[in-house]
């Protein structure tokens, strides 16, 4: 399994410091945008092509890590 800073990236220099997929340009947001507009990581992929389909699976394994978390109160205040 990869480790979160081998999937996602937040620089000042890249995207004013939102994360991104790492090697591009394309916000992790975008990934959970499509989705949630009932597209599937097949289209996703396809419009961004500097994303790979292990780094995008592995993002929703992040998300579904973190939502089913223990600690999902304190994850969730914590962004707030």
């Amino acid at each position: 399994m990869l480790k979160v800073s081998d999937v996602i990236s937040v620089s000042a220099e890249v995207m004013n410091n939102q994360a991104v997929f790492k090697g591009s340009r394309v916000t992790i947001e975008t990934l959970f945008d499509y989705l949630e507009s009932g597209e599937t990581v097949e289209t996703f992929l396809s419009e961004f092509p500097s994303v790979s389909r292990e780094q995008a699976m592995a993002v929703i394994e992040i998300a579904s890590k973190l939502l089913s978390s223990r600690n999902i109160i304190k994850l969730y205040e914590t962004a707030a």
